[in-house]
């Protein structure tokens, strides 16, 4: 299956030195899956984070790592081989400067991953402002239903697996690239040092706004990426956006190939006059490739699609394959994911915390669920978000929506620095700001009726609202709520 060109990767290379490693914000979504992989090398990992919480926690401790609550100095005491630090973690946090003083040896997750998980592999790295997490797991599962069991760190948990990363003897590793700066120490991007042999370049808008001053900043971080991408590599680039453009042309080494473009992979009607809804062709320069049919919606999901199949053709599995493929693909959980229903009122949980991606997640929910209400229920909660950044461009991608309610907390690492309900003004009536969650779960559950759709839209974990909704609506429907 695979093309002769990289049979040498993954090539023994010696005894393995298995260490003792202590990773430190070891609960956020990247730190976790690189502690797994860790443990199924064979290495001895602990860690620790400020509020050890689950789902990672109990993730980690079922794996048997040992997880501390806090950055006590007297974690020193592990006499670990190597503290791996997440990006979390400042100057001025105790257990990192006790390291400091002392001069105990340290390095960033990125790099970690790079010298000791990703070495020796062929990389396949999906990049981007959104989509990442959605086509890695698509591309994920395209190499595993090809019987090429990869490897893969992922940013969610694919539901074709149940497990957000896993280590594999495959020659090929998925990852999501995340454009997010690696560490304190080192204000690149974590992608560069992944050095993938196959990169996938989605989108690129502005974001993470805490860290990159524009668009501009964002762009050099992506044609670093480029950089690294061999010459008998590939670059799956989207044709539609001129960011990506303006990045390929500062430099480019790799063969290319254009997503959502003519006279490259597109995305079209199976047949004349029909939608491409839950059906479609794929063609690749002009010629026809398949028909993907599944139950995932979306032009972003399309897209998402081509660039899978794409970038799955560069390591040798034909697209009539992955179109194939294509059908068993379960999608990404808090990706639409429908959490309950209750008294004729459905809940979703999605990850959107962009305004595009926000846009694109109502316009999706509307294709599906026609003219039946939707009510929005948003907590701005990524750094971007609460430094007031994108709060311009909220109405518009929420104007999709029947009803918005919109969540801001008062207080707390979380809380917003900028008039939620000011914000949302341009909406109406149809818009209304919380500053605690009992209001507005009270407040959704008197709004809503039998046939309504309540998107909850979050980067974290929102409070539980999720259930909180649940239960409030089964309390109404008890109540005799008409």
């Amino acid at each position: 299956m695979a093309p002769i060109l990289f049979s040498h990767l993954n090539r023994p290379r010696g005894a393995t030195r298995f260490m003792h490693i202590h990773i430190l914000g070891i609960c956020g979504t990247f730190m976790g899956g690189l502690a797994v992989l860790a443990r199924e090398a064979g290495h001895k990992v602990t860690g620790c984070d400020a509020g050890v919480y689950p789902p990672m926690s109990t993730q980690l401790e079922a794996q048997g790592i040992e997880l501390i609550e806090g950055f006590g100095v007297e974690q020193l005491a592990l006499e670990p081989d190597l503290f791996v630090i997440g990006n979390v973690v400042k100057r001025g946090n105790p257990l990192m400067e006790a390291i400091l003083d002392r001069g105990l040896p340290y390095t960033s997750g990125p790099q970690w991953l790079g010298e000791h998980v990703l070495s020796g592999k062929w990389v396949l790295a999906v990049a981007g402002t959104h989509g990442k997490t959605t086509t890695s797991s698509m591309l994920a599962w395209l190499l595993e239903d090809a019987g090429m069991n990869p490897g893969f760190l992922i940013g969610g948990v694919p539901l074709n697996f149940g497990i957000s990363a896993r280590l594999t003897d495959s020659s090929f590793f998925v990852i999501e690239a995340d454009e997010y700066d690696t560490a304190f120490f080192d204000k690149r991007s974590k992608f560069v040092h992944y050095r993938p042999r196959t990169a996938v370049l989605n989108n690129l808008e502005f974001d993470h706004a805490d860290i990159f001053p524009d668009l501009a900043a964002i762009e050099t971080q992506f044609h670093h990426l480029v950089r690294t991408v061999p010459g008998v590599g590939r670059i799956v680039t989207n044709g539609r956006e001129a960011a990506l453009e303006r990045v390929l042309t500062r430099g480019c080494w790799s063969g290319v190939e254009r997503f959502g473009v003519e006279g490259g992979w597109q995305a079209l009607p199976a047949e004349q006059g029909a939608t491409v809804d839950e059906q479609f062709a794929v063609y690749w320069e002009g010629e026809r490739q398949g028909i993907v049919d599944w139950q995932v919606q979306g032009e972003h999901n399309r897209m998402n699609a081509l660039a899978a199949i794409a970038a799955a053709r560069s390591v040798g599995v034909p697209a009539a394959q992955s179109v194939k493929s294509l059908a068993g693909f379960r999608n990404v959980k808090r990706r639409m994911e429908v959490k309950g229903s209750v008294d004729g009122v459905t809940v979703y949980d999605d990850f959107a915390h962009h305004p595009t991606a926000i846009d694109t997640t109502v316009a999706g929910l509307r294709t599906r669920i026609g003219d039946a209400r939707i009510l929005a229920v948003l907590e701005p909660r990524s750094n971007t978000m609460k430094l007031g950044t994108m709060k311009a461009q909220l109405p518009a991608s929420l104007a999709g929506a029947d009803l918005v309610f919109g969540y801001g907390a008062r207080e707390g690492r979380d809380k917003l620095g900028w008039d939620l309900a000011g914000a949302l003004s341009p909406l109406g009536d149809k818009a209304r700001a919380f500053d605690e969650i009992e209001p507005l779960v009270k407040a959704v559950a008197a709004a809503a009726r039998p046939g309504d759709h309540v998107l909850v839209m979050s980067n974290g974990g929102f409070g539980g609202v999720h259930q909180k909704l649940l239960d409030a609506l089964g309390a109404r429907g008890a109540g005799g709520h008409s």
